[in-house]
């Protein structure tokens, strides 16, 4: 007698996820894994972790989707940042979530060879020049300009009203579009103050030394403060983003000054509220500070992108625009949240 084995007959379930393997191998987008960069003008820097995590957060809702995160290592490089733009094009990169450094030198370095590729481009926090709008589909940020004009409202509080007040511009690339937009916002501010009967002449005056620019190198930073903090009348300093106070020892270094700062003998007025800058706050080393939405503008911004590529869908606007907010020493805790 022979024995005849029969072979196992393939279950239902088993022939289901046989097929899901074959089709994601064949590459059908819908299961295709999807990664998107986030890319900041620094990597070593809070501000752009944190919209690396609003990324993140918005991937837990779809198991394909990877978020990666790069930018130049300790300051603003220009050419580090179209370096690692090139290398993310050429891996086939499915998205860019960027903040622009130059926008010339981004564009024609690396951006234009991601339009060849197909591949979408979102700017957050720092935008694209106008003429340059076409290489990306959106922007998701704070609206830079009304930004500055909110840091020149907070430093007419403290004004000197028997003269004319100086004040010090700090800012990072000279080239940098949001900061620009920043500054010119700030001084549209104090061009536009009203003055008082019988005041004639301009009540600001920019310091002969400012605007400074850092590069985003935070001892460059921080120096320039402390410059500024010893001139026999310091002027009202205004950082158009963190620099000086993302410097791990701005507080051992401010302390000196925490009398002057609080007399409001010398004013500190800073872009941005990342727990560095609000344990300095909160220790009176620091006047005041007007914070964004850096978590949100990853979440916004992948789901833009992941929109475009999985859905094939175009944002229904060129600009999608975020709030700000103001703390001082004694909101500290209540002011934002920091993810």
């Amino acid at each position: 007698m022979i024995l005849q084995v029969r072979k196992p007959v393939v279950g239902f379930v088993e022939i289901f996820w046989m097929l899901i393997a074959s089709i994601a191998v064949s590459g059908n987008p819908c299961f295709a894994s999807v990664k998107i960069a986030v890319i900041g003008k620094t990597k070593n820097d809070s501000f752009y972790e944190q919209s690396f995590r609003g990324c993140e957060h918005f991937a837990k809702e779809y198991p394909t989707l990877e978020c990666i995160y790069d930018g130049a290592d300790d300051y603003q490089d220009v050419r580090t940042q179209v370096l690692i733009v090139e290398e993310l094009v050429k891996k086939g990169i499915d998205g860019l979530l960027i903040s622009t450094t130059d926008s010339k030198f981004l564009v024609n370095g690396a951006l234009k060879q991601a339009q060849q590729a197909g591949i979408p481009v979102i700017t957050f926090d720092s935008d694209l020049l106008p003429e340059h709008h076409a290489y990306r589909l959106a922007y998701v940020g704070t609206n830079n300009y009304d930004f500055g004009k909110a840091l020149g409202r907070v430093a007419k509080k403290y004004r000197n009203q028997s003269g004319v007040q100086k004040y010090c511009i700090q800012s990072g690339h000279h080239t940098t579009p949001n900061l620009s937009a920043r500054i010119q916002g700030v001084k549209a501010e104090f061009k536009n103050e009203a003055r008082r009967e019988g005041e004639t002449g301009t009540k600001w005056m920019e310091h002969e030394r400012c605007p400074l620019y850092t590069m985003g190198r935070r001892e460059d930073a921080l120096n320039q403060l402390l410059a500024m903090l010893k001139s026999p009348t310091p002027p009202v300093f205004i950082a158009v983003a963190g620099f000086a106070q993302f410097n791990p020892n701005y507080i051992a270094r401010l302390t000196p000054h925490k009398e002057q700062i609080q007399n409001h003998q010398a004013i500190i007025i800073s872009a941005d509220t990342e727990q560095i800058q609000l344990a300095a706050l909160k220790a009176g080393l620091a006047t005041e500070n007007v914070g964004q939405n850096p978590f949100q503008m990853g979440f916004r911004g992948a789901q833009l992108l992941y929109d475009a590529i999985m859905n094939k869908t175009q944002p229904k606007q060129t600009r999608y625009f975020l709030d700000f907010h103001y703390c001082q020493s004694h909101n500290t805790d209540t002011c934002t949240i920091n993810h």
